[in-house]
């Protein structure tokens, strides 16, 4: 389980380190950095498959990522006696993302590109970052003598009892240890984080609109977890009800529609197609007939009741077209799932929000904006996990 995740210098977050639960419920009103969290935690997914490099780039770059304001706020600027305004910065700007789990901890710290060598034909990729930095440390937090991988530049040492030993002397500036170098023989270690990572799901992003594959038959294969973008559903629901727990699926159905079932039709192409039968119809509905809320309900309780729980499930938004009357249903829903794997969702649905911290394991990370700083409220110095960014 994680047990905090770090963030500095990425848009509004200039220094964060946030406390996590097994269930995790990250709030705010508009414009006070939830999104930017979100985005966060998925970039430093994506470095366990060698995509964060290139997700930065798509955003615009590393410039464009960075915090903009000053590097620190003097007294006078937080208590509003003086202007905020920037000087000379002490040290080289990165931004830098990490966690550490209840085993182990790994942070990666991304810079500008080195100026080009002179030349006649410089490189053109100039909105890709460079990889300054990546460790991997067992315990809580970071420290030296706790620290098994130490990548500086393109140089990557694992310790090896008291010593350490150089495994790799000439890493790509924009290929992460994770991506490259996870070998469970030689490198434990690397191979351990990469696994962990990528086993997060992300579900955020579901078209439900008329135009969606979502509502169009599609052929079916046993589908464990569902596709990021849900195209998946009907053969994802069909395997949950086969290998997995379907009573949990009936009751879901139930629960936030009294008298409802699904069932699922195979034509002769082997398609799929996705019924749903309510109380005063004369015929079951199919997943083009559907309202954008009741098929996203569907979605999120794919997603929720998979057969391969992963080790950590987020959840952006989930209330997005869905009527306040299901928000109790789907809180049950996630307090279910939060007892096989960890969850974080991010909401600003008051009453999805107050269902959720009914649950005793809990933990709500109620977000401020303060100088366009994004802030957790009432986390005070001693209130904020141990952590050390290495040097």
């Amino acid at each position: 389980m994680i047990e905090s995740f770090a963030v500095s210098n990425y848009r509004s977050l200039r220094s964060i380190v946030a406390p996590l639960s097994k269930l995790n419920v990250v709030t705010g009103a508009n414009g006070t950095g939830k999104s930017n969290l979100y985005k966060a935690l998925n970039l430093l997914a994506e470095a366990s498959s060698g995509r964060m490099v290139n997700g930065l780039a798509k955003e615009g770059g590393l410039e464009s990522a960075f915090w903009a304001g000053p590097e620190s706020f003097s007294r006078g600027m937080k208590e509003g006696g003086a202007p905020v305004q920037g000087g000379p910065k002490k040290n080289a700007a990165r931004l830098k993302l990490g966690f550490s789990a209840d085993d182990f901890g790994y942070s990666i710290s991304l810079g500008l590109p080195s100026p080009a060598p002179g030349g006649p034909d410089p490189s053109k990729f100039h909105l890709d970052p460079e990889i300054k930095r990546e460790c991997i440390w067992a315990g809580p937090y970071y420290r030296p003598a706790s620290c098994l991988v130490d990548r500086k530049g393109p140089v990557v040492r694992v310790r090896d009892g008291r010593k350490w030993d150089v495994y790799a002397h000439h890493m790509n500036s924009f290929d992460s240890i994770l991506s490259e170098l996870a070998d469970p023989v030689a490198t434990p270690e690397i191979f351990s984080v990469r696994q962990a990572i990528r086993s997060w799901r992300f579900y955020g992003h579901f078209r439900t609109d008329r135009e969606s594959k979502i509502r169009i038959p599609q052929i079916g294969t046993r589908t464990p977890v569902l596709d990021h973008d849900g195209h998946e559903l009907v053969a994802a629901l069909r395997t949950i009800y086969e290998i997995g727990d379907r009573d949990a699926l009936f009751e879901s159905i139930d629960d936030a529609f009294p008298g409802a079932s699904i069932d699922i039709e195979v034509d002769a192409g082997t398609r799929f197609t996705l019924t749903f039968l309510q109380q005063g119809l004369l015929r079951p509905l199919t997943q083009a007939e559907l309202s954008d809320g009741t098929l996203r309900y569907l979605l999120l309780m794919a997603a929720l009741l998979t057969p391969r729980p992963p080790s950590l499930l987020v959840l952006n938004e989930p209330e997005t077209s869905l009527h306040p009357d299901l928000f109790p249903a789907l809180a049950r829903l996630i307090i279910k799932a939060s007892k096989q794997t960890q969850v974080w969702v991010v909401s600003h649905a008051a009453r999805l929000v107050a269902a959720l911290d009914q649950c005793d394991d809990c933990h709500s990370i109620q977000l401020d904006k303060r100088l366009g700083e994004t802030v957790i409220c009432d986390q005070r110095m001693l209130d904020q996990p141990a952590w050390h960014w290495p040097d």
